[in-house]
Formats: C-alpha cells, sequence, structure tokens
C-alpha cells in the first residue's frame, strides 16, 4: 500500500526529472554546450539574438528547445482536456517581474534548470547561486504568507491562449524555411548547438512531461517551506541524480570551481543574482521553465512573462549587464561575473520586486 501511495504520489514527477535530465544530457552530446543542455533563459537569449534584438555575437540561435517546450506542453494539455484560454492577472507587473528574472539569472548565468545542470556536472560554483535562490525563495515564501497576490486570471476566448504556441510555431519556421533573416553566432555559445531535430523532440518531450507532471524548480522549494510538501521537490532532485549519473557514466564530472563551462566565479553576484530570479518565480507562480508551460497551457500571464523575459535579455546583452564566464588569457586564470552596469541592474531588481510585493499585499479592508 505505500508503495502504491508513493508512486501515485512521485512516480510522474520523477519520471518528468529524468525525462528532462536526460534530454539534456543527449542534447549536450548532440552540440549543446557543456553542462548548458538545458536552460530556459540562456536560450530565451539566444533567440532574442537570432531576432537581432541585441548584438552580442556569441549568443545568437533560435534554440528549437524553446518553441518544443512551449508546443509540447501545449500538446499535453489540449489530450488531457486541460488548455483553458485566460489572462487578466495583472499582465504589466508580470512582464517586468519576468525582466528582471532574466536580468538576475543571466547575471548568474543561467535559470534554476540550468542550476541543477551545472551542479550534476560537478560545478561548484553554481552552489552559490542554489543558496541565492534559496534565499530569494524564502523571501517570495514570506510575502505570500502575508497574502500577497498578482490577482486571479480570468477566462478568454480560446485563440487568446493559443496565441504564444502559434508564435512559436512561427519561429520555427522561420528557422527551418528563411534562416537567411536570423542571426546565427558562428562562435561562442550560440554555436554550439545539436541538430534542429533532435533539439525541438526534446523540447516536445519536456514540454509534455514537464505539463502533466506541473514541475517546477521554484514550486519544488516553495512548497517545501510554505506547505511541507515535498513532490514537486523530487523532480528537481530527480534532474539533478539522472544529469550526476550521466555525466559520471560519460565521463563529463568535473568537481571542481576552476574552469567550469560558461561559469564564473563571482559568488556573491552569482548568489544575488539566483536570488532575484528566486524571489521574482515566487512573486510569478513559477520558475522560467513553468512560465513555458503554463503559456503552452493557454494562459496568456503567462506569456506576457515569456515576452518580458525576452525583452530582459535583450536588455541584459545590450546594456552589458549579463555576467561573462571566466577565461584563461594568456596562461593567466581570469575571474569572469558582471560589471558596474550589471550590479545596479541587479539592485535595482530587488528594489523593483520590493515595490511589487509590497503594492499587491491585502489593504487592511481586506485583510
Amino acid at each position: 500500500m505505500k508503495e502504491n501511495t508513493f508512486a501515485r504520489r512521485y512516480g510522474l514527477m520523477i519520471l518528468a526529472g529524468v525525462v528532462v535530465g536526460a534530454a539534456a544530457l543527449i542534447l549536450t552530446a548532440a552540440g549543446n554546450p557543456k553542462n548548458m543542455g538545458f536552460c530556459i533563459a540562456c536560450f530565451e537569449r539566444d533567440i532574442a539574438g537570432a531576432l537581432g534584438l541585441h548584438g552580442a555575437g556569441k549568443v545568437q540561435y533560435l534554440r528549437p528547445e524553446i518553441p518544443g517546450i512551449v508546443l509540447g506542453a501545449m500538446l499535453s494539455a489540449l489530450s488531457f482536456r486541460e488548455f483553458k484560454a485566460r489572462a487578466g492577472s495583472c499582465p504589466a507587473s508580470r512582464f517586468v517581474l519576468g525582466l528582471f528574472v532574466m536580468i538576475g539569472a543571466l547575471a548568474f548565468l543561467g535559470c534554476p534548470l540550468r542550476m541543477v545542470i551545472r551542479l550534476g556536472g560537478g560545478d561548484l560554483t553554481a552552489v552559490a547561486g542554489l543558496l541565492g535562490f534559496l534565499a530569494g525563495i524564502l523571501v517570495g515564501v514570506a510575502f505570500l504568507k502575508k497574502g500577497f497576490s498578482l490577482g486571479r486570471a480570468y477566462p478568454v476566448k480560446r485563440g487568446e491562449g493559443l496565441i504564444l504556441p502559434a508564435v512559436m510555431a512561427g519561429l520555427l519556421a522561420l528557422l527551418l524555411l528563411a534562416p537567411g533573416l536570423l542571426k546565427f553566432s558562428e562562435e561562442g555559445p550560440g554555436s554550439m548547438r545539436a541538430f534542429w531535430l533532435i533539439s525541438l523532440a526534446a523540447g516536445l518531450a519536456v514540454g509534455f512531461f514537464a505539463q502533466r507532471s506541473r514541475l517546477c524548480m521554484a514550486g519544488g522549494l516553495r512548497d517545501v517551506f510554505l506547505l511541507r510538501d515535498f513532490t514537486l521537490l523530487a523532480g528537481f532532485l530527480a534532474i539533478w541524480a539522472t544529469v550526476t549519473v550521466g555525466n559520471l557514466i560519460l565521463g563529463n564530472y568535473n568537481l571542481s570551481m576552476l574552469s567550469q563551462p560558461v561559469a564564473h566565479s563571482q559568488h556573491l553576484w552569482s548568489f544575488l543574482g539566483m536570488a532575484l530570479a528566486g524571489w521574482g518565480s515566487i512573486l510569478l507562480g513559477g520558475c522560467p521553465l513553468r512560465q513555458l508551460i503554463l503559456a503552452g497551457e493557454g494562459n496568456g500571464d503567462a506569456a506576457v512573462t515569456v515576452l518580458g523575459m525576452i525583452v530582459g535579455a535583450a536588455i541584459a546583452h545590450n546594456f552589458g549587464l549579463a555576467g561573462n564566464p571566466d577565461s584563461v588569457v594568456d596562461g593567466t586564470y581570469q575571474v569572469g561575473g558582471i560589471g558596474t552596469a550589471g550590479m545596479i541592474a541587479v539592485v535595482t531588481g530587488f528594489v523593483v520586486l520590493l515595490v511589487v510585493s509590497l503594492l499587491h499585499l491585502p489593504g487592511k479592508e481586506e485583510a
């Protein structure tokens, strides 16, 4: 009986985590950057570059994984009659929150999903990001306990919920039918990519299973602190375990704080960047991956959040806010990280999140 209860409660979540972890390993083996088989923030940044929204030549490629996730989630939602077009829950606030979640993630050099994948590759610099993510979630949970809410979403016409999936399908068509209109990196992370069909298949699988399980990096930790519920956390841990075991088998595990792929050793700002991303994710009701899934389910507010993240990526690279990885120049190890502009942006993000948090607490007449 206990075994059946465990399987019912955790089985699908663990399966989803294994699928995501395996997809990350496959994509890395097929050409994606090391410890970046999947990264929602990085891939949305690359898409922004491919569309000409920023000019950072090393991070420009229309990653099929992102459209795949949205379309996979939509197919799952439609198949199980869970597609519900709805919107109207403070879209402007969500756009701004998405923008600053992206700025925080790019300061760290990865979203919460990539943070777990980096840890699974032995990247100890990601520990600072994990601690920051935990801190940000605790701050967000404190505001949830005080009654923070962006309000409910309302049913809208079905076509409204199909807008972002349609945009994602259009981006795929652009990649396959008119690639000359896009920008492609010739060096750097953007030049490292799996064959488009493998990337799309991985995205579809992740989107499908993440939608069925409600997988969410931020939600897993939020539920532990707020509800003492470990269900979503099981998916988080399953991703880490799958990637760790896979890297050990493939000989790609490197337990170190130095020379990790697309990572930096500016630990304080890794901590603060992910604290910003964690806090923002709690206010939004889900991490960047979860926002893509919700958008695939017809949630127009999540679609606005995704657009905010893409704009945030463009701003981060146009104004030099994003982190730079550690590097070796002429035999000398150079620590990367963010510059003064990036530090100001992260601090500004905390101020904005505090204002949003306070403005959406219940008034005395509602308390």
